[in-house]
């Protein structure tokens, strides 16, 4: 009646199962983190061991989004990171902006900084990462 696979191919089957549940937890196909955000921020104030960024992150996007994550980097002259700081955003509903302040440690050399999205989830649950 029914042909049975041989034991063997078993283990195949569920770590072929658990590769697709995986697959699909993580989200089949990862957005750029950057596409539906804009951000904007100044350099507020310097201390000696650190360097303190305020902004705002715009969600143009029609869907919320949270759980959003800043990372800022000092970069030296030629764009090679020479420190960082990662501060959490929170919650930005759709097509609507969250304000942020993140510290970066001073470090000699920096001539400036990148600040980035660097993880969101959609409003769904849905993770993103760049």
């Amino acid at each position: 009646m029914f042909n049975r696979l041989p034991l063997t191919s078993r283990p195949v089957r569920v770590a072929a199962a658990l590769a697709w549940l995986t697959v699909l937890a993580a989200g089949a196909t990862p957005a750029s983190a950057q596409g539906n955000f804009r951000i904007t921020y100044n350099v507020d104030r310097t201390g000696p061991t650190h360097v303190q960024l305020v902004g705002e992150v715009f969600n143009d996007a029609s869907v919320d989004v949270i759980d959003v994550h800043v990372s800022a980097e000092a970069l030296d002259a030629a764009g090679k990171r020479l420190a960082q700081g990662i501060t959490w955003v929170g919650p930005i509903r759709a097509r609507s902006s969250a304000s942020f302040a993140t510290r970066v440690p001073a470090v000699r050399g920096a001539t400036g900084f990148k600040v980035t999205v660097s993880s969101f989830q959609y409003g769904l649950g849905r993770g993103e990462s760049p």
